[in-house]
């Protein structure tokens, strides 16, 4: 059955008095598949939903999704020896808990942020602290030190269980329960897990264990950390590095800039930062610099040294530990 021009007309007249425009367009993505966008226009801006990798009508989720510009062959690209004999999480880790725990934040502006250019760059710096974290590479390794992330996905004989009696109110530790690194960007100490798993939903304080277990869940629970601020007023990770953040005076003479320096700051503190020219913040440049050139954008990208390290900054938060250290 046909409709009219004139109710067409009318109908649309109807849904923009009342503020909001709805339409859905079918993108291909395969020879065989395809996808439904819903775009909505809701007091002037538009807003839009993609099914399950980014869903909830966001801005960001009218822009290309991570599984548009970042794909399996991609991921394998980048940890190319995690599945090797010798590494220590063999079939641990995937493409596909990488993009499930993804969808979650994409509505929020992860990996959705900006143009191509700026969500490639978000995904390589994201997944270089990854791999670098979880790296077994060393100099003389097969495929060079860099080809190795994804290689644990829990800290190797722990000399401690990393249970603080200070939190003992907030975070008590569980009898038995060990809070030795675990994860994508591996989490410490009992009140670490405690704050992970209220904001997650999942009871970490008792059974930190399910980060080993499950690699969808650790992967959340790093894209939760990249953005989400420490500390109220304090940038996340991820605003940082999109250049959602202005600095403060302070932060300026803290020698803080947006780029991806500062998401070592902010991840790390003064494990990392503040320390001048040292390994671990190096090996964390030369992880991102690697995936920029084997994802296509290219290290001269990933800006001049000033934005990249973070050997003179002050950090954020001072004697504190960090969840990532």
């Amino acid at each position: 059955m046909k409709m009219s021009n004139r109710r067409l007309m009318n109908m649309g007249l109807a849904a923009i008095s009342a503020g909001m425009i709805t339409m859905a367009i079918m993108v291909g993505v395969s020879a065989d598949s395809s996808k439904e966008i819903i775009v909505k226009t809701v007091k002037g801006k538009k807003v839009c939903d993609q099914g399950w990798e980014c869903k909830g009508f966001s801005a960001y989720c009218c822009n290309q999704t991570i599984s548009d510009l970042f794909q399996t062959y991609q991921f394998e690209d980048l940890f190319s020896k995690r599945n090797t004999p010798v590494a220590k999480a063999v079939g641990f880790w995937d493409y596909k808990s990488f993009i499930t725990a993804a969808a979650i934040y994409q509505p929020q502006g992860f990996g959705t942020t900006g143009g191509k250019l700026m969500q490639m760059k978000e995904i390589a710096a994201f997944l270089a602290h990854v791999g670098a974290k979880t790296s077994c590479g060393y100099g003389v390794a097969t495929g060079g030190p860099l080809a190795w992330g994804l290689c644990y996905n829990k800290e190797e004989s722990p000399m401690q269980s990393y249970c603080d009696d200070s939190y003992k109110f907030d975070y008590p530790c569980a009898p038995g329960a060990e809070y030795y690194g675990r994860g994508a960007i591996p989490i410490y100490w009992n009140y670490n897990y405690g704050a992970v798993g209220d904001n997650l939903k999942v009871d970490l304080l008792n059974h930190p264990e399910y980060i080993e277990q499950n690699a969808t869940l650790a992967f959340q629970a790093a894209i939760w950390k990249w953005v989400t601020p420490l500390k109220k007023g304090q940038p996340s990770a991820h605003e940082v590095f999109v250049g959602d953040w202005k600095p403060t005076k302070n932060d300026t003479l803290s020698k803080r800039l947006p780029g991806f320096g500062t998401t070592m700051n902010i991840l790390y503190g003064e494990n990392v930062c503040g320390q001048g020219d040292v390994d671990q913040m190096n090996v964390i440049i030369s992880h991102y610099q690697y995936y920029l050139d084997l994802m296509g954008v290219g290290r001269e990208e990933a800006g001049p040294h000033e934005v990249l390290a973070c050997e003179e900054q002050v950090p954020f938060n001072p004697n504190t530990k960090s969840s990532s250290s």
